[in-house]
């Protein structure tokens, strides 16, 4: 089986697929390696490494795609805009795997199914313990959580510890991060190590002692439920109602911080609108919050994707692919999750399509989305376009 690693089209994107260092795992178990030249430059990994590696380089994207029966990327299909000038140069049969978005783009699934791909999207990776090693959505959230905690310390006009100086005392930055999933806890972690008093707040109560054994207060609303989680692992969207009284009881939380870092998501859908124009008013002039779910809404109303702007004296930032700024590491990491993933999608040499953690992430294969899920989200859109006469795709 041959494996393509194309460049990356996103606009921006600084991560690669597969990493030199895996080649050589990779090879044993029966695969060839094909890399685009330059694929590796903005990550820190040149050529001449793949070439080390053993991986066939060449200037050309079609021949990439035209020998490889197995193409790997990062941002692909409904997570890159440019995808269309790949989708003409898939095949039928080819084995397509990588960040699909397949549930917030949908209508992009169809597609890959028309050309014959059977398409892996890892967003669907389920939460089990035999997934953890393939979970690129922890690895790079590993990434945005630390990186989101910087970005608020350089902008923040105060230093994070408590320094005791010839001319006085400067008082510990406060954070607070909402959210205790693998960004917020690595947003936690690091915002402690940098010295910072720091409070965490998650609707599953069961993150509690995560929240505490990393040295910050866990802030209890009285509103943690058990139900916040689905089977699955990933989180569960609630009402209306109940977003209005988190948003009140948040407030008081919000404005004793200096620092604020949001990272509430819910796959397929808009990201839980948790802080408003009102509650970032009440928040103290000079004041950072870091909305890690820009991409998909935002948690703050204020939130402008990609932006970073000021408010009420509060500057509120809204990153996109936060962990293509780290792209060595978070290249290093996604490419260990793929291997890990390969190796299991072709036990003993061939197709794995038995096992729970491959059927969770297929989502195209024989010319149908088989996807359950997806297949829900598009009959969605279908019904909504319907009825509106509308394009019920937009974001």
């Amino acid at each position: 089986m041959v494996i393509g690693v194309p460049k990356e089209t996103y606009p921006g994107e600084r991560r690669v697929a597969m990493i030199p260092a895996l080649l050589p795992s990779l090879h044993k178990a029966g695969f060839e390696v094909w890399v685009e030249a330059g694929a590796g430059e903005s990550a820190g990994f040149p050529d001449s490494e793949y070439q080390d590696g053993g991986a066939h380089l060449t200037p050309s994207r079609d021949e990439i795609f035209a020998q490889a029966d197995i193409i790997l990327q990062v941002r692909t299909a409904g997570s890159n805009p440019r995808f269309e000038e790949d989708l003409p140069r898939l095949r039928s049969g080819q084995i397509l795997v990588g960040l699909m978005e397949p549930l917030w783009k949908a209508e992009v699934m169809p597609q890959l199914a028309q050309r014959g791909v059977t398409a892996f999207a890892l967003e669907l990776m389920p939460r089990i313990s035999r997934a953890q090693s393939m979970d690129v959505l922890s690895s790079m959230a590993t990434i945005v959580g630390y990186k989101a905690v910087l970005l608020a310390a350089v902008h923040l006009p105060r230093m994070f510890p408590l320094l005791m100086t010839a001319a006085g005392t400067i008082q510990p930055t406060r954070v607070f991060v909402i959210g205790a999933g693998v960004a917020g806890l690595q947003a936690i972690a690091t915002a402690r190590r940098l010295g910072a008093i720091v409070e965490g707040y998650d609707i599953r109560p069961a993150v509690k002692q995560e929240v505490e054994s990393l040295g910050a207060k866990f802030v209890s609303l009285g509103l943690e439920s058990e139900e916040a989680q689905e089977a699955t692992g990933y989180a569960r969207a609630f009402d209306e109602a109940f977003y209005r009284r988190q948003q009140q009881l948040l407030t008081s939380v919000i404005a004793r911080n200096d620092v604020v870092i949001t990272t509430a998501m819910v796959p397929g859908q808009r990201a839980p609108l948790l802080i408003t124009r009102e509650m970032v008013r009440t928040m103290r002039p000079g004041s950072i919050l870091v909305d890690l779910a820009a991409e998909w809404g935002g948690n703050c109303e204020l939130t402008r994707p990609g932006e970073t702007i000021t408010e009420y004296g509060v500057t509120i930032m809204g990153p996109v692919n936060l962990a293509s700024t780290v792209p060595f590491h978070a290249s290093q990491l996604y490419s260990r999750n793929l291997a890990n993933f390969l190796h299991l999608l072709f036990k003993e040499g061939r197709l794995n399509l038995e096992d729970e953690i491959t059927r969770s992430t297929l989502v195209t294969y024989e010319g149908e989305v088989v996807h359950a899920r997806v297949k829900d989200k598009l009959q969605s859109l279908a019904s909504k376009e319907g009825a509106t006469g509308g394009d019920a795709n937009a974001r």
